[in-house]
Formats: structure tokens, C-alpha cells, sequence
């Protein structure tokens, strides 16, 4: 049955509430009571891009955690972020220990970088703007390969992704419904990329074309506009109005946070950049919505600035997913807008009692 929840707020400082999106995303994971990650890649031989270019090598990087006879499940990173991003006593301290809904000790959790992350194939190990332009159907297809050829997993008990990786989670969803019991797509929507979300992306690619030092993709130093647009974009879609006002509620103190944003560490190489934040153009899983088998849960937070639930679209479409219902976090001092969902506490006791509930579909 189709319907549409509302989470109770959690307690959360509000200046982390402020910051999160960089914060959450970068942090290592320092909980010691789940399995040590293990790393590995794998190579793909002869990848088919959507667009028809094949590479005859394609480096596909992941980590997985708990033991290989354990349910599996797959986890999605957002974009300009890796595997490691999942990674946070926010998300994976609240989900993969001992008791909690992904323990680690019953699950086999694979995480992978998408193509153009982390360390999968990317513009930046020596193609540059030669590199095919990858869509998320590609990054899909990698997930897909990764798992069903290298790994040996055919299929997967739950698939959950944020933000990017949501958006994967939908695809996966329509394009290989066999593959998953459930699907958590979280801060996304199911339909076309559109309004202030592809403006604001589209601001950072044309940004980076745009700057003198790009030179085509062929520069010998950084062009700057990639770290000022990447900032640009995260303090417009990001952070939760009531969380940015309490953490910076006087020009002097919105000066100083956004100061720090600039002054932060920015390694990210511009092509990169340009390609992760363009590979969403086509994005579009809506005309598969009724081929979607999976028992779905979309969660979004009602503070989210790239999802507005007051355009009513997921309440729309989740109506034509047969098994599917809506969790939608309600707007506090507590979220952080889109940086919401990157905070599991909102939602792992909905995903627990879910895991329980969901049926197992037939192979």
C-alpha cells in the first residue's frame, strides 16, 4: 500500500546540523564495533557506455564488510563523494554494529565508488575530457557487473543509496527489478532532473568550462572555479534553513562559517568535478516506475532544497510503485535539508522494522 510517513525529530547540534554535508561526508569511520572494511577493485573488461564508447578497462573499487555468506546488501554513495563517504559514525555507526538493522555479523555490505569516484576509473587517471561521458546508468551498470560477476552476488536483500546513490537505487530498481527485495532511495525523486537541482549543477559545469585555466579539460593547474562553485552549490542546497540560521544568525557569523567553507581543503580535480556533477543530465527513472518489484521506501526530509515535497512528485509517482511508501522527515533546528538523510538516526528504526516485513522475492 502507497502512503506517506512522518519520522519524529532527534536531537542534533545544530552547528554540526549547519556543516553536515562536508562534515558528515568526510569523516572516517571511527566505530570499532562493526568489522574493519576490506578494500578491493576489479577490473571490467570491455565496458559499454551509454553512449556506445567501450572502454576495454574499466576500474570498479569498493569495500565490503562482514562475511561473504551473510544477506547482502548494497550501499550507494552521493556525488563527488566514494565508498569511504558511507563510512560515518552517522550512517554506518548507526546501522552495520551489533543489534543494529544492517549488523554486520548477519549481512554482507557492499560498498562500492561509483565510476568518476573515489578510486574507480575516472577522467583524472589519464583520459581527461576523452573520458566517456558517463551517465548514472553507467554507474549502475557498473554496481551491477561488480556485484553479479566479480563478487558473485545475484542478488541482494536491499539496496540503499543517498542523494546520487538514491537515484542509482531508483535505476537499479527499474532496470534490473530482479535484483533486490527493497530499495531505500533517499534524498531524490524519481522523476527528471529539473529545476533549481539541475540549475545549480548545471552552475558548476559551466562554471569550470567557463574559467580561463580549464582550457578544455587540458590545464596545468586547477582551475579555481571548481572549489567556489562547489561551495556556491552546498551552501544553496544544502544545510536546512532553520540549522544554517541558528548556526550563523548574524552577518558576522554567516561570514565566518562561509569563510571556513572556503578555506577548507579542496583536492577534487576539476574534470572530475565537471563530469560527476554532469553524469545526472539524463537522469529519468520514471517511466520504469511499474516494472519495479522491490518493496520501496523513498526517504526524503521536508527541509530538503534539491527535493521540495511541496511540488508533490514523490507523493505522485510512489503511487505507481506497487509496494512502495514514503517517509518524510519533518524540517527542525535538527536537519539539515538535503544533508539530511546522511544521519541514520532519522530512520533506522523505519529500516529495521522493514527488513523484518519486507517479503523475499523469488529468484
Amino acid at each position: 500500500m502507497n502512503e506517506a510517513r512522518h519520522s519524529r525529530p532527534h536531537p542534533f547540534p545544530a552547528m554540526l546540523a549547519a556543516i553536515l554535508a562536508f562534515v558528515l561526508a568526510a569523516l572516517p569511520a571511527v566505530a570499532a564495533d562493526y568489522p574493519t572494511p576490506r578494500e578491493g577493485s576489479w577490473v571490467a573488461r570491455d565496458f559499454r557506455f551509454h553512449t556506445g564508447e567501450v572502454m576495454p578497462e574499466v576500474k570498479l573499487h569498493y569495500r565490503t564488510i562482514g562475511d561473504p555468506a551473510g544477506e547482502p546488501v548494497l550501499v550507494l554513495h552521493g556525488t563527488a563523494g566514494s565508498g569511504a563517504s558511507m563510512l560515518t559514525p552517522a550512517f554506518a555507526g548507526e546501522l552495520f554494529g551489533p543489534g543494529q538493522p544492517l549488523d554486520a555479523s548477519r549481512h554482507y555490505i557492499v560498498i562500492p565508488d561509483a565510476i568518476g569516484h573515489g578510486k574507480s576509473s575516472k577522467p583524472s587517471d589519464g583520459l581527461r575530457t576523452k573520458f566517456p561521458r558517463y551517465s548514472y546508468e553507467d554507474m549502475v551498470d557498473g554496481h551491477h557487473r561488480l556485484l553479479t560477476e566479480h563478487l558473485k552476488v545475484k542478488r541482494v536483500r536491499l539496496v540503499i543509496g543517498n542523494s546520487m546513490g538514491g537515484m542509482e537505487t531508483w535505476i537499479l530498481a527499474t532496470k534490473y527489478p530482479d535484483f533486490m527485495d527493497i530499495a531505500v532511495p533517499m534524498a531524490c525523486l524519481p522523476t527528471e532532473m529539473s529545476s533549481r537541482n539541475w540549475m545549480m549543477r548545471r552552475l558548476i559545469t559551466d562554471s569550470i568550462r567557463n574559467d580561463p585555466d580549464w582550457k578544455d579539460g587540458d590545464y596545468t593547474r586547477q582551475p579555481k572555479s571548481a572549489r567556489f562553485a562547489s561551495v556556491f552549490f552546498g551552501i544553496a542546497t544544502n544545510g536546512g534553513n532553520q540549522a544554517l540560521y541558528k548556526a550563523a544568525p548574524t552577518r558576522e557569523k554567516a561570514d565566518k562559517l562561509l569563510d571556513a567553507r572556503l578555506a577548507a581543503p579542496f583536492t577534487a580535480d576539476a574534470n572530475d568535478v565537471l563530469y560527476q556533477w554532469d553524469s545526472s543530465r539524463d537522469y529519468n527513472p520514471s517511466p520504469g516506475l511499474e516494472r519495479i518489484k522491490a518493496t520501496v521506501l523513498a526517504i526524503n526530509a521536508a527541509d530538503d532544497e534539491r527535493n521540495p515535497p511541496e511540488l508533490g512528485l514523490l507523493d505522485r509517482e510512489i503511487r505507481r510503485v506497487k509496494n512502495g511508501r514514503v517517509l518524510l522527515i519533518p524540517a527542525s533546528e535538527s536537519t539539515a535539508g538535503h544533508g539530511t538523510t546522511a544521519r541514520a538516526s532519522f530512520y533506522k528504526r523505519e529500516l529495521a522494522e522493514l527488513l523484518q516485513a519486507a517479503p523475499r522475492l523469488a529468484p
